[in-house]
């Protein structure tokens, strides 16, 4: 539970402050690590590599 709070704090933060141009970074940030992450040792990784 503790992991979630600092999620819960910066969507928070981001309403409050009107921010809402940093959720779509993080979002973008958050999907490529998941990606690059579940990918490695697959046939996938010369073509993600490919793309930096």
């Amino acid at each position: 539970m503790g992991k979630w709070i600092i999620i819960k704090e910066f969507f928070q933060y981001a309403r409050e402050n009107k921010r809402y141009l940093i959720l779509p970074i993080v979002m973008i940030l958050l999907l490529l690590g998941v990606i690059i992450i579940f990918s490695q040792g697959s046939a996938l990784a010369p073509f993600i590599y490919a793309l930096f």
